[in-house]
């Protein structure tokens, strides 16, 4: 099972599963297609956005398992 980590950039994050851009989204980073995503980690796009990474963290993780169910 691919595991997303918070030094992931966000756009290899979107390279794991294109879907895991709802989730980015419905957290809260409506940016995810901005050039920022080409570069920037999970930890430091949520810093950006005001989201806890840790959870938005665990929220992209329980998405892939629930896929792999």
């Amino acid at each position: 099972m691919a595991k997303i980590t918070k030094d992931m950039i966000i756009a290899d994050i979107l390279n794991v599963d294109r879907d895991l851009a709802y989730v980015l989204m419905a957290s809260g980073m409506g940016c995810v297609g901005c050039p920022s995503s080409q570069g920037e980690t999970l930890e430091e796009a949520a810093f950006v956005h005001g989201i806890d990474a840790d959870g938005l963290l665990a929220n992209l993780n329980e998405y892939l398992a629930s896929k792999e169910a």
